[in-house]
């Protein structure tokens, strides 16, 4: 008994992690261990598991609908990074200068971050970009007939796109940081110099912020692939499949279908995808990322 007091009184803080260690082996480990090992069978929420076997890969790279979804995730993903990334920094460097009421304007474009990720504000986007919506109608007014925008393969995906790049505030308060961060000594130093701005900007700024520029990076590339809301409330995955990213293709089979192994399969090749993108992106930044203790 005594040693058991004494081993709880060094092992005290052990007790403080117990919530979370257990809501971790139950919510996060469980789950992602077992889906693992569904992914190998044609495990139904309803008649269970019958087969076991790698059916659900091969069926993975044979069936052209699912290659689809994963072309248009990557899609996707390549055209809302970058145009999320350089529109946030672009509004960071606008905000970084001492204007007056500038604290409003930092609110004002962080408040999308906050609400884009909701139900209402996907039910909204659909509304403004309908046919006879707000778009359209500000369109009309110069006398330009706005096209079907969601009932248009391309133009659907250029929607949810533009509701990803839309939620831009918290992207562009980490920029805005950094920017405070750069020595204001250098600017001074390059402008007694003759340098330009822009040229200030690609020799001094850009170079010193790259840290979380790839922050930034990787961040939103694990988002962007597994964005889900807006193509789920907007478009449903249409038209024509335009729309159907992978993790709506993954929604679609497991709690439609209730095909629980070939979702498990999807997704496991969706972790794959994820990881090897931040891997290419780690391996990458010794070639880009300037850190200043470097020497």
């Amino acid at each position: 008994m005594a040693s058991f007091k004494l081993f709880l009184k060094r092992n005290s803080g052990f007790a403080f992690i117990v919530p979370w260690l257990a809501g971790f082996l139950v919510f996060r480990m469980y789950p992602f261990i077992s889906s693992l090992f569904y992914s190998f069978t044609d495990f139904n929420l309803f008649s269970g598991i019958t087969k076991f076997g790698l059916m659900n890969y091969e069926e993975i790279f044979s069936d052209t609908r699912i290659m689809r979804a994963f072309k248009v995730t990557f899609q996707y993903a390549f055209m809302t990074v970058p145009l999320k990334l350089v529109f946030s920094l672009f509004i960071a460097y606008i905000l970084n200068y001492k204007i007056k009421g500038v604290n409003i304007f930092r609110t004002a474009y962080y408040v999308p971050s906050i609400l884009g990720g909701s139900v209402a504000i996907a039910v909204l986007w659909s509304a403004l970009f309908r046919n006879e919506g707000l778009i359209n109608s500000f369109l009309g007014i110069f006398g330009v007939k706005g096209p079907s925008w969601l009932s248009s393969p391309n133009l659907a995906l250029l929607v949810i796109s533009l509701l990803r790049v839309w939620q831009f505030g918290s992207v562009m308060v980490l920029f805005l940081a950094a920017l405070k961060n750069v020595p204001v000594d250098l600017y001074e130093a390059a402008t007694i110099d003759g340098a330009t701005k822009a040229r200030q900007f690609r020799a001094i700024t850009l170079p010193l912020i790259t840290p979380v520029v790839f922050y930034n990076l990787v961040t939103q590339l694990v988002q962007a692939f597994q964005e889900f809301n807006g193509p789920f409330i907007i478009t449903r995955g249409g038209p024509r499949n335009a729309t159907t990213l992978i993790s709506l293709l993954i929604y679609n089979r497991a709690f439609k279908s209730y095909d629980m192994g070939m979702a498990s399969a999807m997704a496991w090749i969706l972790f794959v995808v994820v990881m090897t993108m931040s891997l290419i992106a780690f391996v990458s930044q010794s070639k880009w990322v300037y850190y200043g203790d470097e020497k």
